[in-house]
C-alpha cells in the first residue's frame, strides 16, 4: 500500500505539485499516492478515519488535529514533522491609508477593521487575537466585516485577503489585516497603490502550514517520506518547478513553538472545542 498523502485543493497548481512530488517519491523508491480534499475540515477528519497517512495542513487544521489528538489519546501519534522555510516567523499586520487620521491602536475603536475568511488564521484569527491582547476587542469596540471567500480552505486562496485590501483602497472599510508578504503582492498587483498605505501595527512572528501525521500512520514509510523530503534541494532541476509552485526553497523539520497565539485565537473564538469539533458560529465550508 502505498503511503497516503492529504492535500487540500486550493488552487489548480495543487494537482501539478502533488503529480510532481508523486513522481519523485516514486522514483526513490517509496510508494506514494495523495488524495485531494475541497476543504481543511474533511481532510482532519480524514486522518483520523485512517484515510490517509499524512496531512499537508494549515496552521488552523494543525489546531484542530492537536485538539481530537489529545481527546482521543493519541497526542504522540499526531506530530508536525516537517515545514517550509517560508512557513515560519510569519507576521500579520494592521494597515491604514496613508492619509487616514488613525494613529495608534486605540483609534481603531468604532471604526472598519477589514478582514479575511471567517476561517483564515493570518488574516482574521491571528490579527483579531493580537488586537485582543493589545486591549482593543475589534468585536465589540468596531465593526469587523469579513471577506468569506472560499470558508473551508483555511485562507489560502488569500482571496479574502485581496478583497479586504480592495475594500481600504476604495475607502469602504479604515484598516485591513493581512499577512505581511501580501501586503507587497497587493501592490505589486495594483490592488494598493504604491505608498497609499501605512502600518498600523504588526503581530509576533508565528507559523503556517506543517505536515501532519496520521495516528495509524506506519513509522518506517513516514521516516522515508521525511528524508527524502529533505533531501530535496532548490538546485535541482528536477524539484526547483515544484519548489516554486509551492512557495519555497528548503524543506525544514517541522516544529510546533510558532503556534501558541493561533492556539490563543482558537480558544478564544471556540472556533474548536477542546475534543476537536467546530464551535464558532457561521462557518460553512
Amino acid at each position: 500500500m502505498p503511503l497516503l498523502l492529504g492535500a487540500v485543493a486550493y488552487a489548480p497548481k495543487v494537482v501539478t505539485i502533488w503529480e510532481g512530488f508523486k513522481a519523485f517519491f516514486g522514483r526513490r523508491g517509496l510508494d506514494f499516492d495523495f488524495v485531494l480534499y475541497s476543504n481543511y475540515e474533511r481532510q482532519v477528519e480524514a486522518q483520523f478515519a485512517g484515510d490517509i497517512d499524512v496531512a499537508w495542513n494549515s496552521p488552523l487544521a494543525w489546531q484542530r488535529a492537536t485538539r481530537l489528538a489529545r481527546a482521543r489519546g493519541v497526542t504522540e501519534r499526531v506530530r508536525a514533522i516537517g515545514m517550509r522555510d517560508t512557513d515560519c516567523d510569519l507576521t500579520s499586520i494592521v494597515v491604514v491609508r496613508a492619509d487616514s487620521p488613525i494613529r495608534s491602536l486605540p483609534d481603531l475603536c468604532g471604526k472598519k477593521i477589514g478582514v479575511g475568511a471567517i476561517d483564515s488564521p493570518q488574516a482574521t484569527l491571528i490579527p483579531l487575537q493580537w488586537l485582543r491582547e493589545q486591549g482593543i476587542d475589534a468585536e465589540r469596540e468596531a465593526t469587523v466585516v469579513r471577506h468569506d471567500v472560499l470558508a473551508g480552505k483555511h485562507g489560502d486562496h488569500i482571496g479574502g485577503e485581496r478583497d479586504a485590501a480592495a475594500a481600504l483602497a476604495a475607502g469602504e472599510i479604515d484598516a485591513a489585516c493581512i499577512i505581511d508578504g501580501n501586503h507587497l503582492l497587493f501592490t505589486q498587483e495594483g490592488v494598493l497603490a504604491p505608498g497609499s498605505t501605512r502600518v498600523l501595527g504588526r503581530t509576533p512572528a508565528y507559523d503556517h502550514c506543517n505536515f501532519t501525521t496520521s495516528p495509524h500512520a506506519a513509522a518506517a514509510p513516514m521516516e522515508r517520506f521525511l528524508e527524502l523530503l529533505l533531501a530535496m534541494r532548490y538546485d535541482d532541476p528536477e524539484v526547483r518547478p515544484l519548489l516554486d509552485l509551492e512557495g519555497l526553497k528548503q524543506w525544514r523539520v517541522g516544529r510546533t513553538s510558532g503556534y501558541a497565539l493561533l492556539d490563543r485565537a482558537v480558544n478564544a473564538t471556540s472556533f474548536f472545542t477542546p475534543e476537536g469539533a467546530i464551535g464558532i458560529t457561521g462557518y460553512r465550508y
